[in-house]
Parts: structure tokens; C-alpha cells; sequence
């Protein structure tokens, strides 16, 4: 490797730039590898940038394994693709710190991940006389916890080549210019300045409205050169990436809705990992909460775990491209065969739904294996919108835009019913009375939100028949539904407390103290501060204003009691 990309790690720098060395960079990346073929050892890390930070062993081989298409679907050329790897080894110290404001602010399937890092590849072989083995075979890695496909797969097609061609500009440089990034806040538009490119996104936000597409013309402040503008930092060519499964795409968002096993088989890590992507992504605004591998090898840390017969498979997406999986995997329920993915003028062929017994070891054709009968009547007019849009020549884009439309108003429909049912189940506010704990949230039971559906189901806002009743029943069963109702729980929780610092504001503390003792005037100043650092800890949603001003009821309190009283309380 050149001498300049084994430059030393670089001085800190003053303290005023930035509260740590790399804490920039971090909010956006965790490190960068560079994995190589080496004859004796198969695929080794060659680099991990910065220098100082620490991936485990079982991380290391993990992400050298995942790095490399396996020798099923390599051809020459460069590749680009996705992984997701779970992080082996307790909590992890970051440089980065925000004590959560990004994902209380981002929308919930942007989330930054705690216990999954993102590998996102580039992948270059080619013909090399120079080497003992013919080929040129090296990865670079960007490895971090956000799902951002878009923006680091088009980070990578800039710097990769540079990098792979000349070994210049180094990793280094990049690194350094990405550490002088401002972090990714949503809601705001950012210009990122890469190798003499300045890539602009927005970062989406909790409060964007589902649907939307983001603005268009970006604020472009004059900048030259122009900047290469990114219209979504995660959202995939869904009509690309469904295209051989487009008549079955109700099918699947069932099976992603149910968080069924799937197995997704492709010729290569790239489809493999665009098609789980696409999949996980299809259920938006609701959170995909299983897990999912966007492109997975016989040499993972889970493989035994997912090929056991001894019990059922578990509740992931994953993505192979080894025939061998075939065999280890047939027992899973739902396996989806897709070939290389092709656009061309006509409506690409269509997979068909097999039973899983013509699944064959040897030369499985295209299709979904599965037994599963959907809950929903098939929504033809997509077909047939999709279809007149290949007819016209409707630009890609504009092809996935109906398509994830559809799909949003299909998981919409679908959760509007249960949005509306866990609403009723908040206390109304005028049971809030400051000197008592708030009222609870009322449990949630299925059988009383069934008969709400009646007159306040899917039907009020989408025109598919089918046995919906049946799916609501399903969904109960599955981690999605667990995670969409804890979540919503913890909201309406916090709400609760919201509600109820608001209500301790505007009652009269003067009045309430004239007939207490003083056993319970020290017991609710004890109960304010905790409620005070609760409201603080938690970010609950409530104003700052709100929360002096119960600081000052608290001092207020503790002046009307005794001085050696007032002491303790004080030095407490």
C-alpha cells in the first residue's frame, strides 16, 4: 500500500473545533475498512480508519466475509452492496454523543442502530498480472449505524475508484474532510464536501409529513461547482428493485406486515441486498421491527442458528446468493428466487408463486416458494397503472414514486384503525388533577378494537376486499405490532407526564399547602424534583418555561418550611 495512506493517526485538534477528535466524523461514520485477498489467509482486514477505533475479532472476520461477493457471483468489474452485522460484545464507547436528540427527531425507520452496524461495499476485481493469483481482489467498507444506502453508496462511487486507481487521494484525506461534516440533523438540508464535491441532502425528520417528497430545488447559495444533489439519502429504486415481483408486491407487504421468515435468493450480493432493503423499506411509516440481512454467508456468526431444524426460523429477512443456502434454508416457510435484475421496455417477466416442495437443490428457478394465501384481494389497478407507465416510457423514478404511494396508503389504511383505537385509550385530561399521580393508559384489548373496525376500518380508506379481520389478527402475533404499540405506549406515557406538569403549573400551591403538614409538603417537593429530573432525562414533550416554572414552585415550597428544614432540602 502507498506510504501515504500509512500516514500516522493526526494530532488532535484544539479543543474549540470539536469536543473530541472525530466526533464529526462519528455522528456519520463508525470507521472505514479495507478488506484484500491475501492467498494464505483468504479475505483479511488491511485497514480500519481511524486507527484508534476497536472492532472485535469476531467483527473483523464477520465484516471480512460479508465484504466479498462469494465465489458464486463474482464476475469482474466493481460491485457495490449492503450488509447488516450485529455487534458482537457489549456497549461500545463512541466519540460521537447526543444524548438520543437524533433519534427522538429522526423519523423511526432512520433510526441510528445501537446494536447493528451498517457495512455499506464497494467491491473491485480485475485482471492483474502483477499479483500471484490473476486478480486485483480489494473492498472498501464504510461502517456505520445508520441506514443511509442512498448517501454512502454514492460517497463510495466517488472516493472508491480514486482510491482502488491512484491510492490518492488517501483514506485519510476523506476521513478528515467528512470529520469537518456537520452532523446530520433532521429536518435540515446539509452540503457535504467530498474530494472537491459538495454531495447536498436533506435529512428527513419525525415531523415530515408520509409521502411527501422532498423539496425539489434545494437552496443551491451559489455553490460552484454545482452540488450533486441526493433527492433521498435511503430510499431505493423500488420499481427497479421489485420488478420481477411486481404483480405479488401485495403479497409481500403482508409477509413483511406479519414479519414472516423470508429467504430472498439472488445472483449476486447486490440484488440480494437491494431486494431486502426494498422489502424492510416497504411498510413505511410504520417500523420494520424484525431483523433483517441484506446480504448474509455461510460463514456468519448465525448461520447455525438459522439453518437449525430444531425449532422454527426466526423472524428475518435474509438475503443469500450461495446455491448451498437452498438446502440448509428449504424448510424456511417463504423463499423468493429473483434472477439478475434487467430493465428493459416491457413489463419484466413475473416470478410465480410455487409450492415449496419444486424447490430443487440444482438450478432453482425464479419464483416464491411458499404456501402462504394472502388476507387481501389482489389490487389490479397498480398493474395496471405500472404497466401503462412502461407503455408511455415513464421515467424509473416516477415508477417507484406510484409504487411506494401505494404501499403507503396500503400500511395506512391498515394502521389508521389501530391509531385511532389506542387514542381512546389515553385518559381524558380533565381526570389529570395536579396532586394525584396521573390516571393510566387503559389496556389495549383486540377484541374491542375488532369491533371497532365496523365502523372504523380499513374499508373508510382503501377499496381492497379481503379478510382484514384476519390479517389484524395475524399482525398481533408479530414483533411489528409489539414494537408499534410499545412505542406508541411510551409516547402516550410520556404525554401523560407532559399533561401533568402542566396541570401542576396552573394549580394554586399556596392554597394547597395552608392545611398540609409539613411530612407532606417535604414529600411532594421530593416527588417535584424527581418528576423535574424525569421531565429532563426523558426529553419529555413539554416547554421550557413549564419546567422553571415548577422549579420555582419547588424553591417557593421549601421557603415556607422551617430553617433547619429548608437546610436539609437544600443540601439535598
Amino acid at each position: 500500500m502507498d506510504a501515504l495512506c500509512r500516514a500516522e493517526p493526526r494530532p488532535r485538534r484544539p479543543a474549540a473545533a470539536s469536543p473530541l477528535p472525530w466526533a464529526r466524523f462519528s455522528a456519520w461514520l463508525d470507521c472505514v475498512c479495507v478488506v484484500t485477498f491475501d492467498l494464505e489467509l483468504g479475505q483479511a482486514m488491511e485497514l480500519v480508519y481511524p486507527y484508534d477505533f476497536r472492532l472485535t475479532e469476531k467483527e473483523k472476520t464477520s465484516i471480512c466475509y460479508l465484504s466479498f461477493p462469494d465465489s458464486y457471483s463474482g464476475g469482474l468489474g466493481d460491485t457495490q452492496f449492503s450488509f447488516r452485522l450485529r455487534q458482537a460484545g457489549g456497549q461500545r464507547t463512541t466519540h460521537y454523543e447526543d444524548d438520543g436528540k437524533y433519534n427522538r427527531e429522526a423519523p423511526l425507520t432512520l433510526q441510528r442502530e445501537s446494536a447493528h452496524y451498517f457495512g455499506y461495499v464497494y467491491f473491485r476485481q480485475v485482471k492483474d498480472s502483477s499479483m500471484k493469483r490473476g486478480y486485483f481482489q480489494k473492498s472498501l467498507v464504510l461502517v456505520s449505524r445508520l441506514p443511509y444506502v442512498n448517501l454512502f453508496q454514492s460517497l463510495l462511487q466517488l472516493i472508491a475508484p480514486e482510491y482502488f486507481d491512484k491510492l490518492e487521494p488517501c483514506l485519510e484525506a476523506v476521513c478528515n474532510e467528512i470529520d469537518q461534516w456537520p452532523p446530520p440533523v433532521p429536518g435540515q438540508t446539509l452540503n457535504l464536501p467530498v474530494m472537491g464535491v459538495v454531495i447536498q441532502v436533506r435529512i428527513p425528520s419525525r415531523v415530515d409529513k408520509p409521502g411527501s417528497s422532498p423539496v425539489k430545488q434545494f437552496n443551491q447559495e451559489n455553490l460552484l461547482p454545482a452540488p450533486l444533489v441526493l433527492p433521498s439519502i435511503h430510499e431505493l429504486d423500488l420499481f427497479r428493485c421489485f420488478q420481477p415481483v411486481l404483480i405479488h408486491v401485495q403479497m409481500l407487504w403482508e409477509l413483511m406486515l406479519l414479519g414472516e421468515p423470508i429467504v430472498v435468493m439472488a445472483p449476486s450480493p447486490t440484488v440480494s441486498s437491494e431486494m431486502v432493503l426494498a422489502l424492510t423499506s416497504c411498510l413505511a411509516p410504520l417500523r420494520y421491527c424484525c431483523d433483517y440481512r441484506p446480504y448474509f454467508t455461510i460463514h456468519d456468526s448465525e448461520f447455525k442458528e438459522y439453518t437449525t431444524r430444531t425449532q422454527a426460523p426466526p423472524n428475518i429477512v435474509v438475503g443469500v446468493t450461495n446455491p448451498f443456502f437452498i438446502k440448509t434454508l428449504q424448510h424456511w416457510p417463504h423463499i423468493l428466487r429473483v434472477g439478475e435484475l434487467k430493465m428493459s421496455g416491457d413489463l419484466p417477466k413475473q416470478v410465480k408463486v410455487k409450492k415449496l416442495t419444486k424447490l430443487k437443490t440444482l438450478d432453482t428457478k425464479p419464483g416464491i416458494y411458499t404456501s402462504y394465501k394472502t388476507f387481501l384481494h389482489k389490487d389490479k389497478t397498480l398493474i395496471k397503472r405500472l404497466l401503462k407507465g412502461i407503455q408511455r416510457k415513464r421515467p424509473s423514478e416516477v415508477q417507484s414514486a406510484l409504487l411506494r404511494r401505494h404501499l403507503l396508503e396500503l400500511t395506512q389504511s391498515f394502521i389508521i384503525p389501530l391509531e385511532h383505537y389506542i387514542a381512546s385509550l389515553m385518559p381524558l385530561q380533565r381526570a389529570i388533577t395536579p396532586w394525584k399521580n396521573p390516571p393510566q393508559i387503559r389496556p389495549f384489548r383486540q377484541d374491542d378494537f375488532m369491533k371497532t373496525l365496523e365502523h372504523a376500518g380499513p374499508q373508510l380508506t382503501c377499496v381492497l376486499k379481503g379478510d382484514w379481520l384476519g390479517l389484524y389478527r395475524r399482525f398481533f402475533r408479530s414483533p411489528n405490532f409489539d414494537g408499534w404499540y410499545r412505542q406508541r405506549h411510551k409516547e402516550m406515557t410520556q404525554k401523560l407526564e407532559a399533561l401533568h406538569l402542566e396541570a401542576i403549573c396552573e394549580a394554586n400551591i399556596v392554597a394547597w399547602m395552608k392545611d398540609k403538614s409539613e411530612v407532606e409538603i417535604v414529600d411532594l417537593v421530593l416527588k417535584l424534583r424527581e418528576k423535574l429530573v424525569r421531565a429532563r432525562c426523558q426529553h419529555l414533550p413539554v416547554k421550557e418555561e413549564t419546567l422553571q416554572r415548577v422549579g420555582l414552585y419547588i424553591e417557593t415550597i421549601i421557603d415556607s418550611l422551617p430553617e433547619d428544614l429548608q437546610a436539609v432540602l437544600h443540601h439535598h
